[in-house]
């Protein structure tokens, strides 16, 4: 099959550091080439593939200084995009909504994953006018925002099954992973620590929009010896980041659509404590693979079960339900359905 992967272009595919998108388009990338696809990738020239690369902009837009409208861009490789359109068999966009007007018009059978929040007020007049494009949703929980949309399949991400290794003894410190800002809570996890004595390692990102919070309301939270801020991490890093910890702590306040750190976790066997928000009760099997809570004092409870869960338990289910391999399986099906509801269109 010939597949078109068109990314976003912030981050490089896959991500130097931070970037939960253009790493799951790099897994699965990778994943249908080793399948015997013919794949191309439309992303930023700083990417790296085995797929035939149509670099876009220069370099990740984040680690761009001349950057300043990323839509630019994003209008640049959609335009190459359809120039290339009669070449492949299916499109796959990963772009959120700019690529609709543009994908609605395609030649070629499109299917576009979304990958973000869709409880936005902003979105349903916009996505009405395109609501019968075919569309995959990365939990159950993210389509309550927008149920009317044409749903192909809820297809969850998944790693390489060797990217992490399986740590069958524990460290002594909880972790947290991902980006500092009010949805993800890391208070929550400060707390938390401060609370049952057990030391916490913050492996985060701050953006710029999260400048004025983290400054003011998490940097002093910092000022105990319980606490350990380490900063933005990289994919070398995180098999022993996440592997040696107690469990991962992941106390958002938001309805995450997915949550890759939480199969991150698993895939090195450390259970997770998670709020009971979005796509967490999809992901995390309680009391199997973790705890979901709702509460401080139901994550306090938590961490005291949390040896009861077993590590190889974690790793099994993430081989069964989270590996590139499966999430590859799961969109070839949906390549074939959407190109399959194209002919049968086409012959009307």
């Amino acid at each position: 099959m010939r597949i078109a992967q068109v990314a976003p272009l912030f981050e490089s595919v896959p991500p130097k550091l931070y970037g939960g998108t253009e790493r799951v388009v790099s897994y699965l990338t990778e994943e249908l080439v080793k399948m015997g696809h013919d794949v191309t990738l439309f992303a930023s020239a700083d990417s790296h593939t085995s797929a035939h690369l149509v670099p876009i902009s220069k370099r990740s837009l984040r680690f761009d200084p001349t950057c300043i409208d990323p839509t630019c861009h994003h209008l640049l490789m959609f335009e190459e995009v359809m120039a290339r359109a009669h070449s492949f068999d299916v499109i796959h966009f990963h772009t959120e909504y700019l690529h609709l007007p543009i994908a609605k018009r395609s030649p070629t059978p499109t299917v576009s994953t979304l990958h973000g929040r869709l409880d936005i007020p902003d979105y349903p007049p916009l996505f009405r006018l395109f609501r019968e494009m075919p569309f995959v949703s990365i939990s159950n929980a993210q389509r309550r925002g927008m149920p009317w949309l044409n749903w192909q399949a809820t297809v969850y991400h998944g790693l390489p099954e060797q990217l992490y290794r399986f740590h069958e003894r524990h460290g002594d410190y909880l972790a947290f992973i991902g980006r500092i800002s009010p949805e993800k809570r890391p208070d929550r996890a400060i707390e938390i620590a401060k609370r049952t004595g057990i030391p916490l390692k913050i492996a985060a990102k701050v953006d710029k929009v999260d400048e004025d919070y983290f400054r003011n309301f998490i940097k002093p939270m910092l000022k105990t010896s319980l606490v350990e801020f380490i900063g933005e991490i990289g994919e070398q890093e995180k098999d022993e980041f996440l592997g040696n910890a107690y469990a991962l702590l992941f106390p958002i306040d938001w309805p995450e659509p997915f949550g890759l750190a939480m199969i991150e976790a698993l895939a090195c066997g450390t259970p997770v404590i998670a709020w009971r928000c979005g796509s967490v009760p999809e992901i995390i099997e309680d009391g199997k693979t973790g705890f979901i809570v709702s509460s401080i004092d139901e994550a306090l409870q938590a961490v005291e079960k949390i040896s009861k869960i077993s590590r190889k338990t974690c790793r099994e289910t993430f081989e069964r339900r989270f590996t590139a391999t499966r999430m590859a399986e799961d969109y070839i099906r949906v390549y074939q359905q959407v190109i399959e509801q194209n002919y049968l269109l086409e012959a009307v």
